[in-house]
């Protein structure tokens, strides 16, 4: 049967959200193969997450079942999206369904993201799809690209990892877990150089907030988690509009889209604002400054190895018929 011109636009929309997204550089994003999905995309970073998913549109809810079968029994996928149609007897059948995975698969249902369309939306009305697609943009943003490309990092993450007394200390730690690992307190504090008290306590509030992992039940040898690895990115793109070279104009409208969910409003601090140890005018009520002022004392002092942001992937009809 052929697909409605609503079942395409949804399904097109999912996936330039998500490459418009990565024009961030906190993430890459290649286009996948459709196979059985409606849409699928991989985005990357230093790990690889398979995103697929289907569009219910048409049927009033009689492929439910097997629209679900079809993305939660694929063990690969990182996240499996569901956009479809709102109406009571979609909500109600979805609802049976997933009630059924929740006893026998609930590992797989917890990788399900649902979004609602309107049950009115035109495809051939142009202010309906620009009503949609800013909807879906939201949503997607928030639910997904949050969750899965940056770790589930939120907004409370950030103001209390920004709340931290000791400028630029929080990100060297991050950056020498990531690359060297960690010992203990002393070995840590002395490559650093750093005072040990100071190092512990900064290194226990990552933990804390989730930036830091261990396998250890006493703590120590912690390795950076996810939404740690996430915020090293944002800072390094914060620390990009702080030289300047963040984009075009000095500008990134997708990473400010994205900043602005975790409660990071740069653009409203000139770049040329007081931001250092000692300098004076600094702003200590703002998260955002108080963030920017990590990020330029870090760079200041020379303690963090910066990750470099991440590119497009040619996608996979890019490949094939290269």
């Amino acid at each position: 049967m052929a697909e409605s011109d609503e079942h395409v636009f949804l399904s097109k929309t999912a996936l330039h959200i998500m490459e418009s997204a990565s024009k961030s550089r906190l993430f890459g994003y290649t286009e996948g193969q459709r196979k059985r999905f409606d849409f699928s995309c991989d985005l990357k970073k230093d790990w690889s997450k398979v995103v697929s998913g289907q569009t219910l549109w048409g049927h009033g809810g009689d492929g439910i079942d097997k629209d679900l079968r079809t993305l939660l029994h694929e063990q690969d996928i990182a996240a499996a999206v569901y956009i479809a149609r709102h109406e009571s007897r979609n909500r109600s059948r979805l609802a049976e369904v997933t009630q059924d995975y929740l006893r026998t698969m609930p590992e797989s249902l917890s990788r399900l993201r649902v979004f609602w369309v309107p049950a009115d939306f035109d495809a051939n009305d142009d202010k309906s799809r620009d009503t949609v697609r800013n909807l879906l943009k939201e949503e997607i943003t928030k639910d997904l690209l949050l969750q899965v490309a940056l770790g589930g990092l939120t907004s409370t993450d950030v103001t209390r990892f920004a709340s931290s007394r000791r400028p630029g200390l929080p990100l060297g730690i991050l950056s020498h877990v990531k690359k060297q690992g960690y010992r203990n307190h002393r070995h840590t504090a002395k490559a650093l150089d750093v005072n040990p008290n100071a190092l512990q306590f900064e290194t226990e509030r990552l933990f804390i907030i989730g930036f830091l992992k261990s396998d250890s039940p006493q703590g120590g040898l912690y390795s950076v988690t996810d939404s740690g690895n996430a915020m090293l990115d944002i800072c390094s793109r914060l620390r990009d509009y702080l030289h300047g070279s963040l984009g075009d104009g000095n500008k990134n409208e997708d990473f400010e889209h994205i900043c602005k969910l975790l409660g990071i409003d740069y653009p409203s601090i000139s770049s040329m604002d007081p931001l250092l140890i000692g300098d004076d005018g600094r702003n200590i009520n703002d998260p955002t400054a108080l963030l920017l002022q990590h990020v330029a004392q870090a760079d200041a002092d020379g303690s963090v190895e910066w990750p470099e942001p991440y590119f497009n992937l040619p996608s996979a009809s890019e490949i094939s018929t290269t």
